[in-house]
């Protein structure tokens, strides 16, 4: 009982210890990333005890023009506004533009033909429903500035160097 008694003392004196001890250091951690000013992060300047202002919400481009990839295989952005587009197991308003059947009254680009093939690569009727949610994929494009530069290089451009 003893030996009991004196070992959960012991572990509550490390677990005291080790709380107190880790709140200081964690304090001093935190003021030692504030003082550095060679650490790159979304925060900007700010202290990390500090909550800064939230930026405001990027404007959605709505020029209907198609914007360039910045990767291979990237889903191509949507260049207009979707705010209220129903997209969801009951309706889906994108289809309503760019499925096959309709892109010649709408004028709008048709949807990929992958999007009409199972996943063993058979054609359907109609849009597959692992690609029925395109904002999964397909995003907005907005004025936002970039958070990091972009380092990546185009193949094209790679071959051109050399």
């Amino acid at each position: 009982m003893k030996n009991f008694v004196f070992c959960s003392l012991l572990v509550l004196a490390f677990s005291v210890g080790g709380i107190v001890g880790g709140q200081l250091d964690w304090q001093t951690y935190a003021q030692d990333i504030t003082n550095q000013q060679d650490i790159a992060n979304v925060r900007g300047n700010q202290p990390i005890n500090f909550e800064p202002k939230a930026p405001a919400i990027p404007k959605v481009e709505n020029t209907d023009i198609k914007q360039k990839r910045a990767y291979p295989m990237q889903p191509p952005l949507v260049p207009h506004k979707t705010d209220n587009y129903q997209v969801d197991k009951n309706a889906n308003k994108c289809l309503s533009c760019h499925s096959r059947r309709l892109t010649e009254e709408s004028q709008a680009p048709m949807i990929s033909v992958t999007h009409y093939m199972d996943r063993d690569g058979n054609f359907l009727a109609d849009v597959s429903p692992r690609r029925y949610f395109c904002n999964q994929c397909h995003v907005t494009q907005t004025n936002a500035k970039p958070l990091v530069t972009n380092q990546f290089i185009d193949v094209d451009k790679l071959l051109r160097k050399q």
